[in-house]
């Protein structure tokens, strides 16, 4: 089991202080990566999140890459249809070559309509315009020059060019559990990561994942939370995971404005270690 940690990027107790603290804690550890989440304007009173509260994903792996040598940097997960996926495409291709390889694009289709039309983009094509997105984001880090022509989103790619090519190919993590995305998954990604099933819940979206895919280098993950307080429990846990075929856990608070930060990353370096 490899295991990431939520870095202290999004609600009330998010600083810049304690990101690059929890980052450099997981680069001295047996952590193999770090995470963020990511949402650009919410609705004024929504329930969820509870806090508008969210530093931006891209910088911040920026910065936490020019701090660290080793952890890879993920995000989980990042709103792609609800941006254009050229700029997009430039700032992973940018932090790919700066961190020297350590990305892990985590990818999901979104789920606020508010968010979509204070953007501009139309939340009904969102699993369209994740297709054709991401296939043009892969057309851009592969091919100079490149022509990939668009049904979807506005972009009139003809003979173009998008250098440096990253020297690394970027792998896609898709997550969410709707057939469209199980489906997506199977067909275009690199992982799935699920985020807060239970090991029973997670099982049959597993199985068939795992069917159409069984080559190991396709990784299963699980975003999981946890209050920081009995490591037993997150240790069970993690076995229930591995039981149903999951191979990566990220840990993340409970809750982002009440559960103690540090308690919840040094318990899940504690049980990194074994």
């Amino acid at each position: 089991m490899q295991f990431g940690i939520h870095l202290p990027q999004a609600g009330d107790q998010a600083s810049p202080t304690k990101i690059r603290r929890a980052a450099l804690q997981a680069e001295d550890s047996a952590v193999t990566d770090v995470w963020v989440s990511d949402h650009v304007i919410l609705p004024n009173g929504a329930s969820y999140p509870p806090s508008p509260l969210f530093y931006d994903p891209v910088v911040t792996l920026t910065w936490v890459a020019a701090v660290t040598k080793r952890v890879r940097l993920g995000t989980s997960v990042m709103v792609l249809p609800m941006r254009h996926p050229l700029p997009l495409a430039r700032e992973f291709g940018t932090l790919q070559d700066y961190s020297e390889g350590r990305v892990i694009l985590g990818a999901g289709v979104g789920w606020c309509e508010e968010e979509f039309s204070a953007l501009g983009v139309p939340f009904k094509e969102r699993g369209r315009r994740m297709d054709e997105g991401m296939a043009l984001m892969r057309a851009v880090w592969s091919h100079d020059p490149v022509t990939f022509p668009t049904k979807y989103i506005s972009a009139n790619v003809m003979d173009m060019r998008m250098t440096p090519l990253p020297k690394v190919r970027i792998p896609f993590w898709i997550g969410g559990v709707a057939d469209a995305q199980i489906r997506r998954t199977i067909e275009q990604a690199d992982g799935w990561h699920g985020s807060r099933q239970t090991p029973a819940e997670a099982a049959p979206f597993i199985q068939r994942i795992r069917a159409a895919r069984p080559e190991p280098e396709f990784t299963i993950s699980m975003r999981v939370r946890w209050d920081g307080t009995d490591i037993g429990a997150l240790r069970d846990r993690v076995a229930e995971f591995a039981a149903v075929g999951v191979q990566h856990i990220m840990v993340e608070p409970n809750s982002r404005e009440t559960d103690d930060w540090d308690a919840v990353i040094e318990g899940t370096i504690k049980v990194a270690a074994g």
